[in-house]
């Protein structure tokens, strides 16, 4: 057995990159000012956001860095953008437009719309986790205010056209928000060329530090500006009260920039071991099902059904490998994961999924170990489930 068990939770979070470590680490110690003080340690923390600030704008293709706000992470951006920018333009319609295979953070803030009297349309996805643009350009109607589409599902790494879903939105008057946890460094993503209005993201999905993200709110044509969830001091231009996490904010963008200076190599590397992972549990497991469309899906993702062998036990018969496991609905323990329930009854998989994120640190060697792995464990468990049933 494995002194210590191999990562592949990526989507879940990233280690922290050395690199990103090394420029954060003087804003704990010798440059702690707090960026709204006015004296000589307050502007060398303001001036490392301005640039902070600056550099994430141009990594995503915002127009100014004025459009950059920080928050605690993309469940916080989620929350203003989806409440916040709804009940801004309340006064042009009570009307959301969302999907059914959101994050949560998404889907909850919805809830409590509906709560609020805003009417919410949650649209299906296809079996291969797509959304279907015509019906979301009937779904876009007078009155609605804001679409809030996830551009990679973080389950099972579904990229959808954000590009083509901007421009419907644009077209229809509608702002279009979007969560872009998972695709923000991973991905190319230019909120301009995309027609995105508002967009979430977080530093530890892509070798950054946990409890800093970022929500891109567009200044104009149209303004994005949401009403705000935190208050008491008026930062981040009033739409987020708050003493900045300055060590966040500098690894945030530190982050950001060593992501995209390799992001088409590492596309590259990262699709072709998702590939060879793939290849090989068909090649060496019968009856795999792989959740989401084959191809158009995030590089370091593979979310994958064995049907007879439930995902939890799967999981425990590999400590040395660190996976994440979609929820069995026999568990007793969680509810089945609603995004595979989503893309219908046969995909949905009773017993439960396997989440296998590969990343920056995932080797070829580390692939060929999980599948023998794999090929090892599933047929047993699927032995074993089957006499614990007959």
């Amino acid at each position: 057995m494995r002194e210590r068990p191999i990562y592949f939770d990526i989507q879940a979070t990233t280690p922290l990159d050395p690199r990103v470590l090394e420029e954060m680490l003087p804003y704990f110690t010798e440059k702690f000012g707090n960026a709204a003080s006015r004296h000589a340690f307050g502007s060398e923390a303001s001036e490392a956001v301005l640039r902070a600030r600056a550099s994430i704008a141009k990594g995503i293709g915002a127009k100014s860095p004025l459009e950059v706000v920080f928050t605690s992470g993309a469940t916080e951006a989620d929350n203003l953008a989806v409440k916040g920018l709804a009940r801004a333009n309340a006064e042009r319609g009570r009307h959301v437009v969302t999907t059914r295979t959101e994050h949560k953070a998404v889907l909850d803030s919805c809830k409590q719309l509906e709560a609020e009297g805003f009417r919410v349309t949650y649209l299906e996805v296809d079996s291969d986790g797509l959304l279907k643009l015509d019906e979301l350009a009937q779904a876009v109607v007078p009155g609605t205010v804001l679409v809030s589409i996830i551009a990679v599902n973080n389950e099972i790494g579904v990229i959808q056209d954000i590009a083509a879903i901007g421009a419907i939105c644009r077209e229809r008057g509608a702002l279009f928000h979007t969560d872009a946890t998972q695709a923000v460094g991973k991905i190319p993503f230019d909120v301009d060329r995309m027609n995105v209005d508002s967009a979430s993201f977080t530093a530890h999905k892509m070798y950054g530090p946990k409890g800093v993200g970022a929500l891109y709110l567009r200044r104009r044509n149209p303004e994005a500006k949401p009403e705000a969830e935190m208050l008491g001091g008026g930062h981040e231009n009033g739409s987020r009260s708050g003493t900045l996490n300055v060590p966040g904010i500098v690894g945030l963008a530190a982050a950001l920039r060593y992501a995209l200076e390799d992001l088409e190599p590492e596309i590259a590397r990262l699709t072709a071991l998702r590939d060879r992972l793939k290849d090989g549990l068909r090649s060496g497991i019968e009856n795999v099902r792989i959740n989401g469309h084959e191809t158009q899906r995030l590089p370091g993702n593979l979310n994958a059904c064995f049907p007879g062998a439930p995902a939890e036990l799967i999981q425990m018969a590999l400590p040395d490998l660190a996976l994440s496991g979609g929820s069995a609905c026999s568990s007793g323990i969680a509810g089945p994961s609603h995004v595979l329930h989503a893309l219908g009854s046969e995909a949905a998989c009773s017993e439960g999924a396997v989440r296998i994120g590969l990343g920056r640190f995932t080797t070829q060697e580390d692939v060929d170990y999980a599948i023998g792995r794999f090929v090892e464990v599933v047929p047993r468990v699927r032995a074993e489930a089957a006499r614990a049933g007959a």
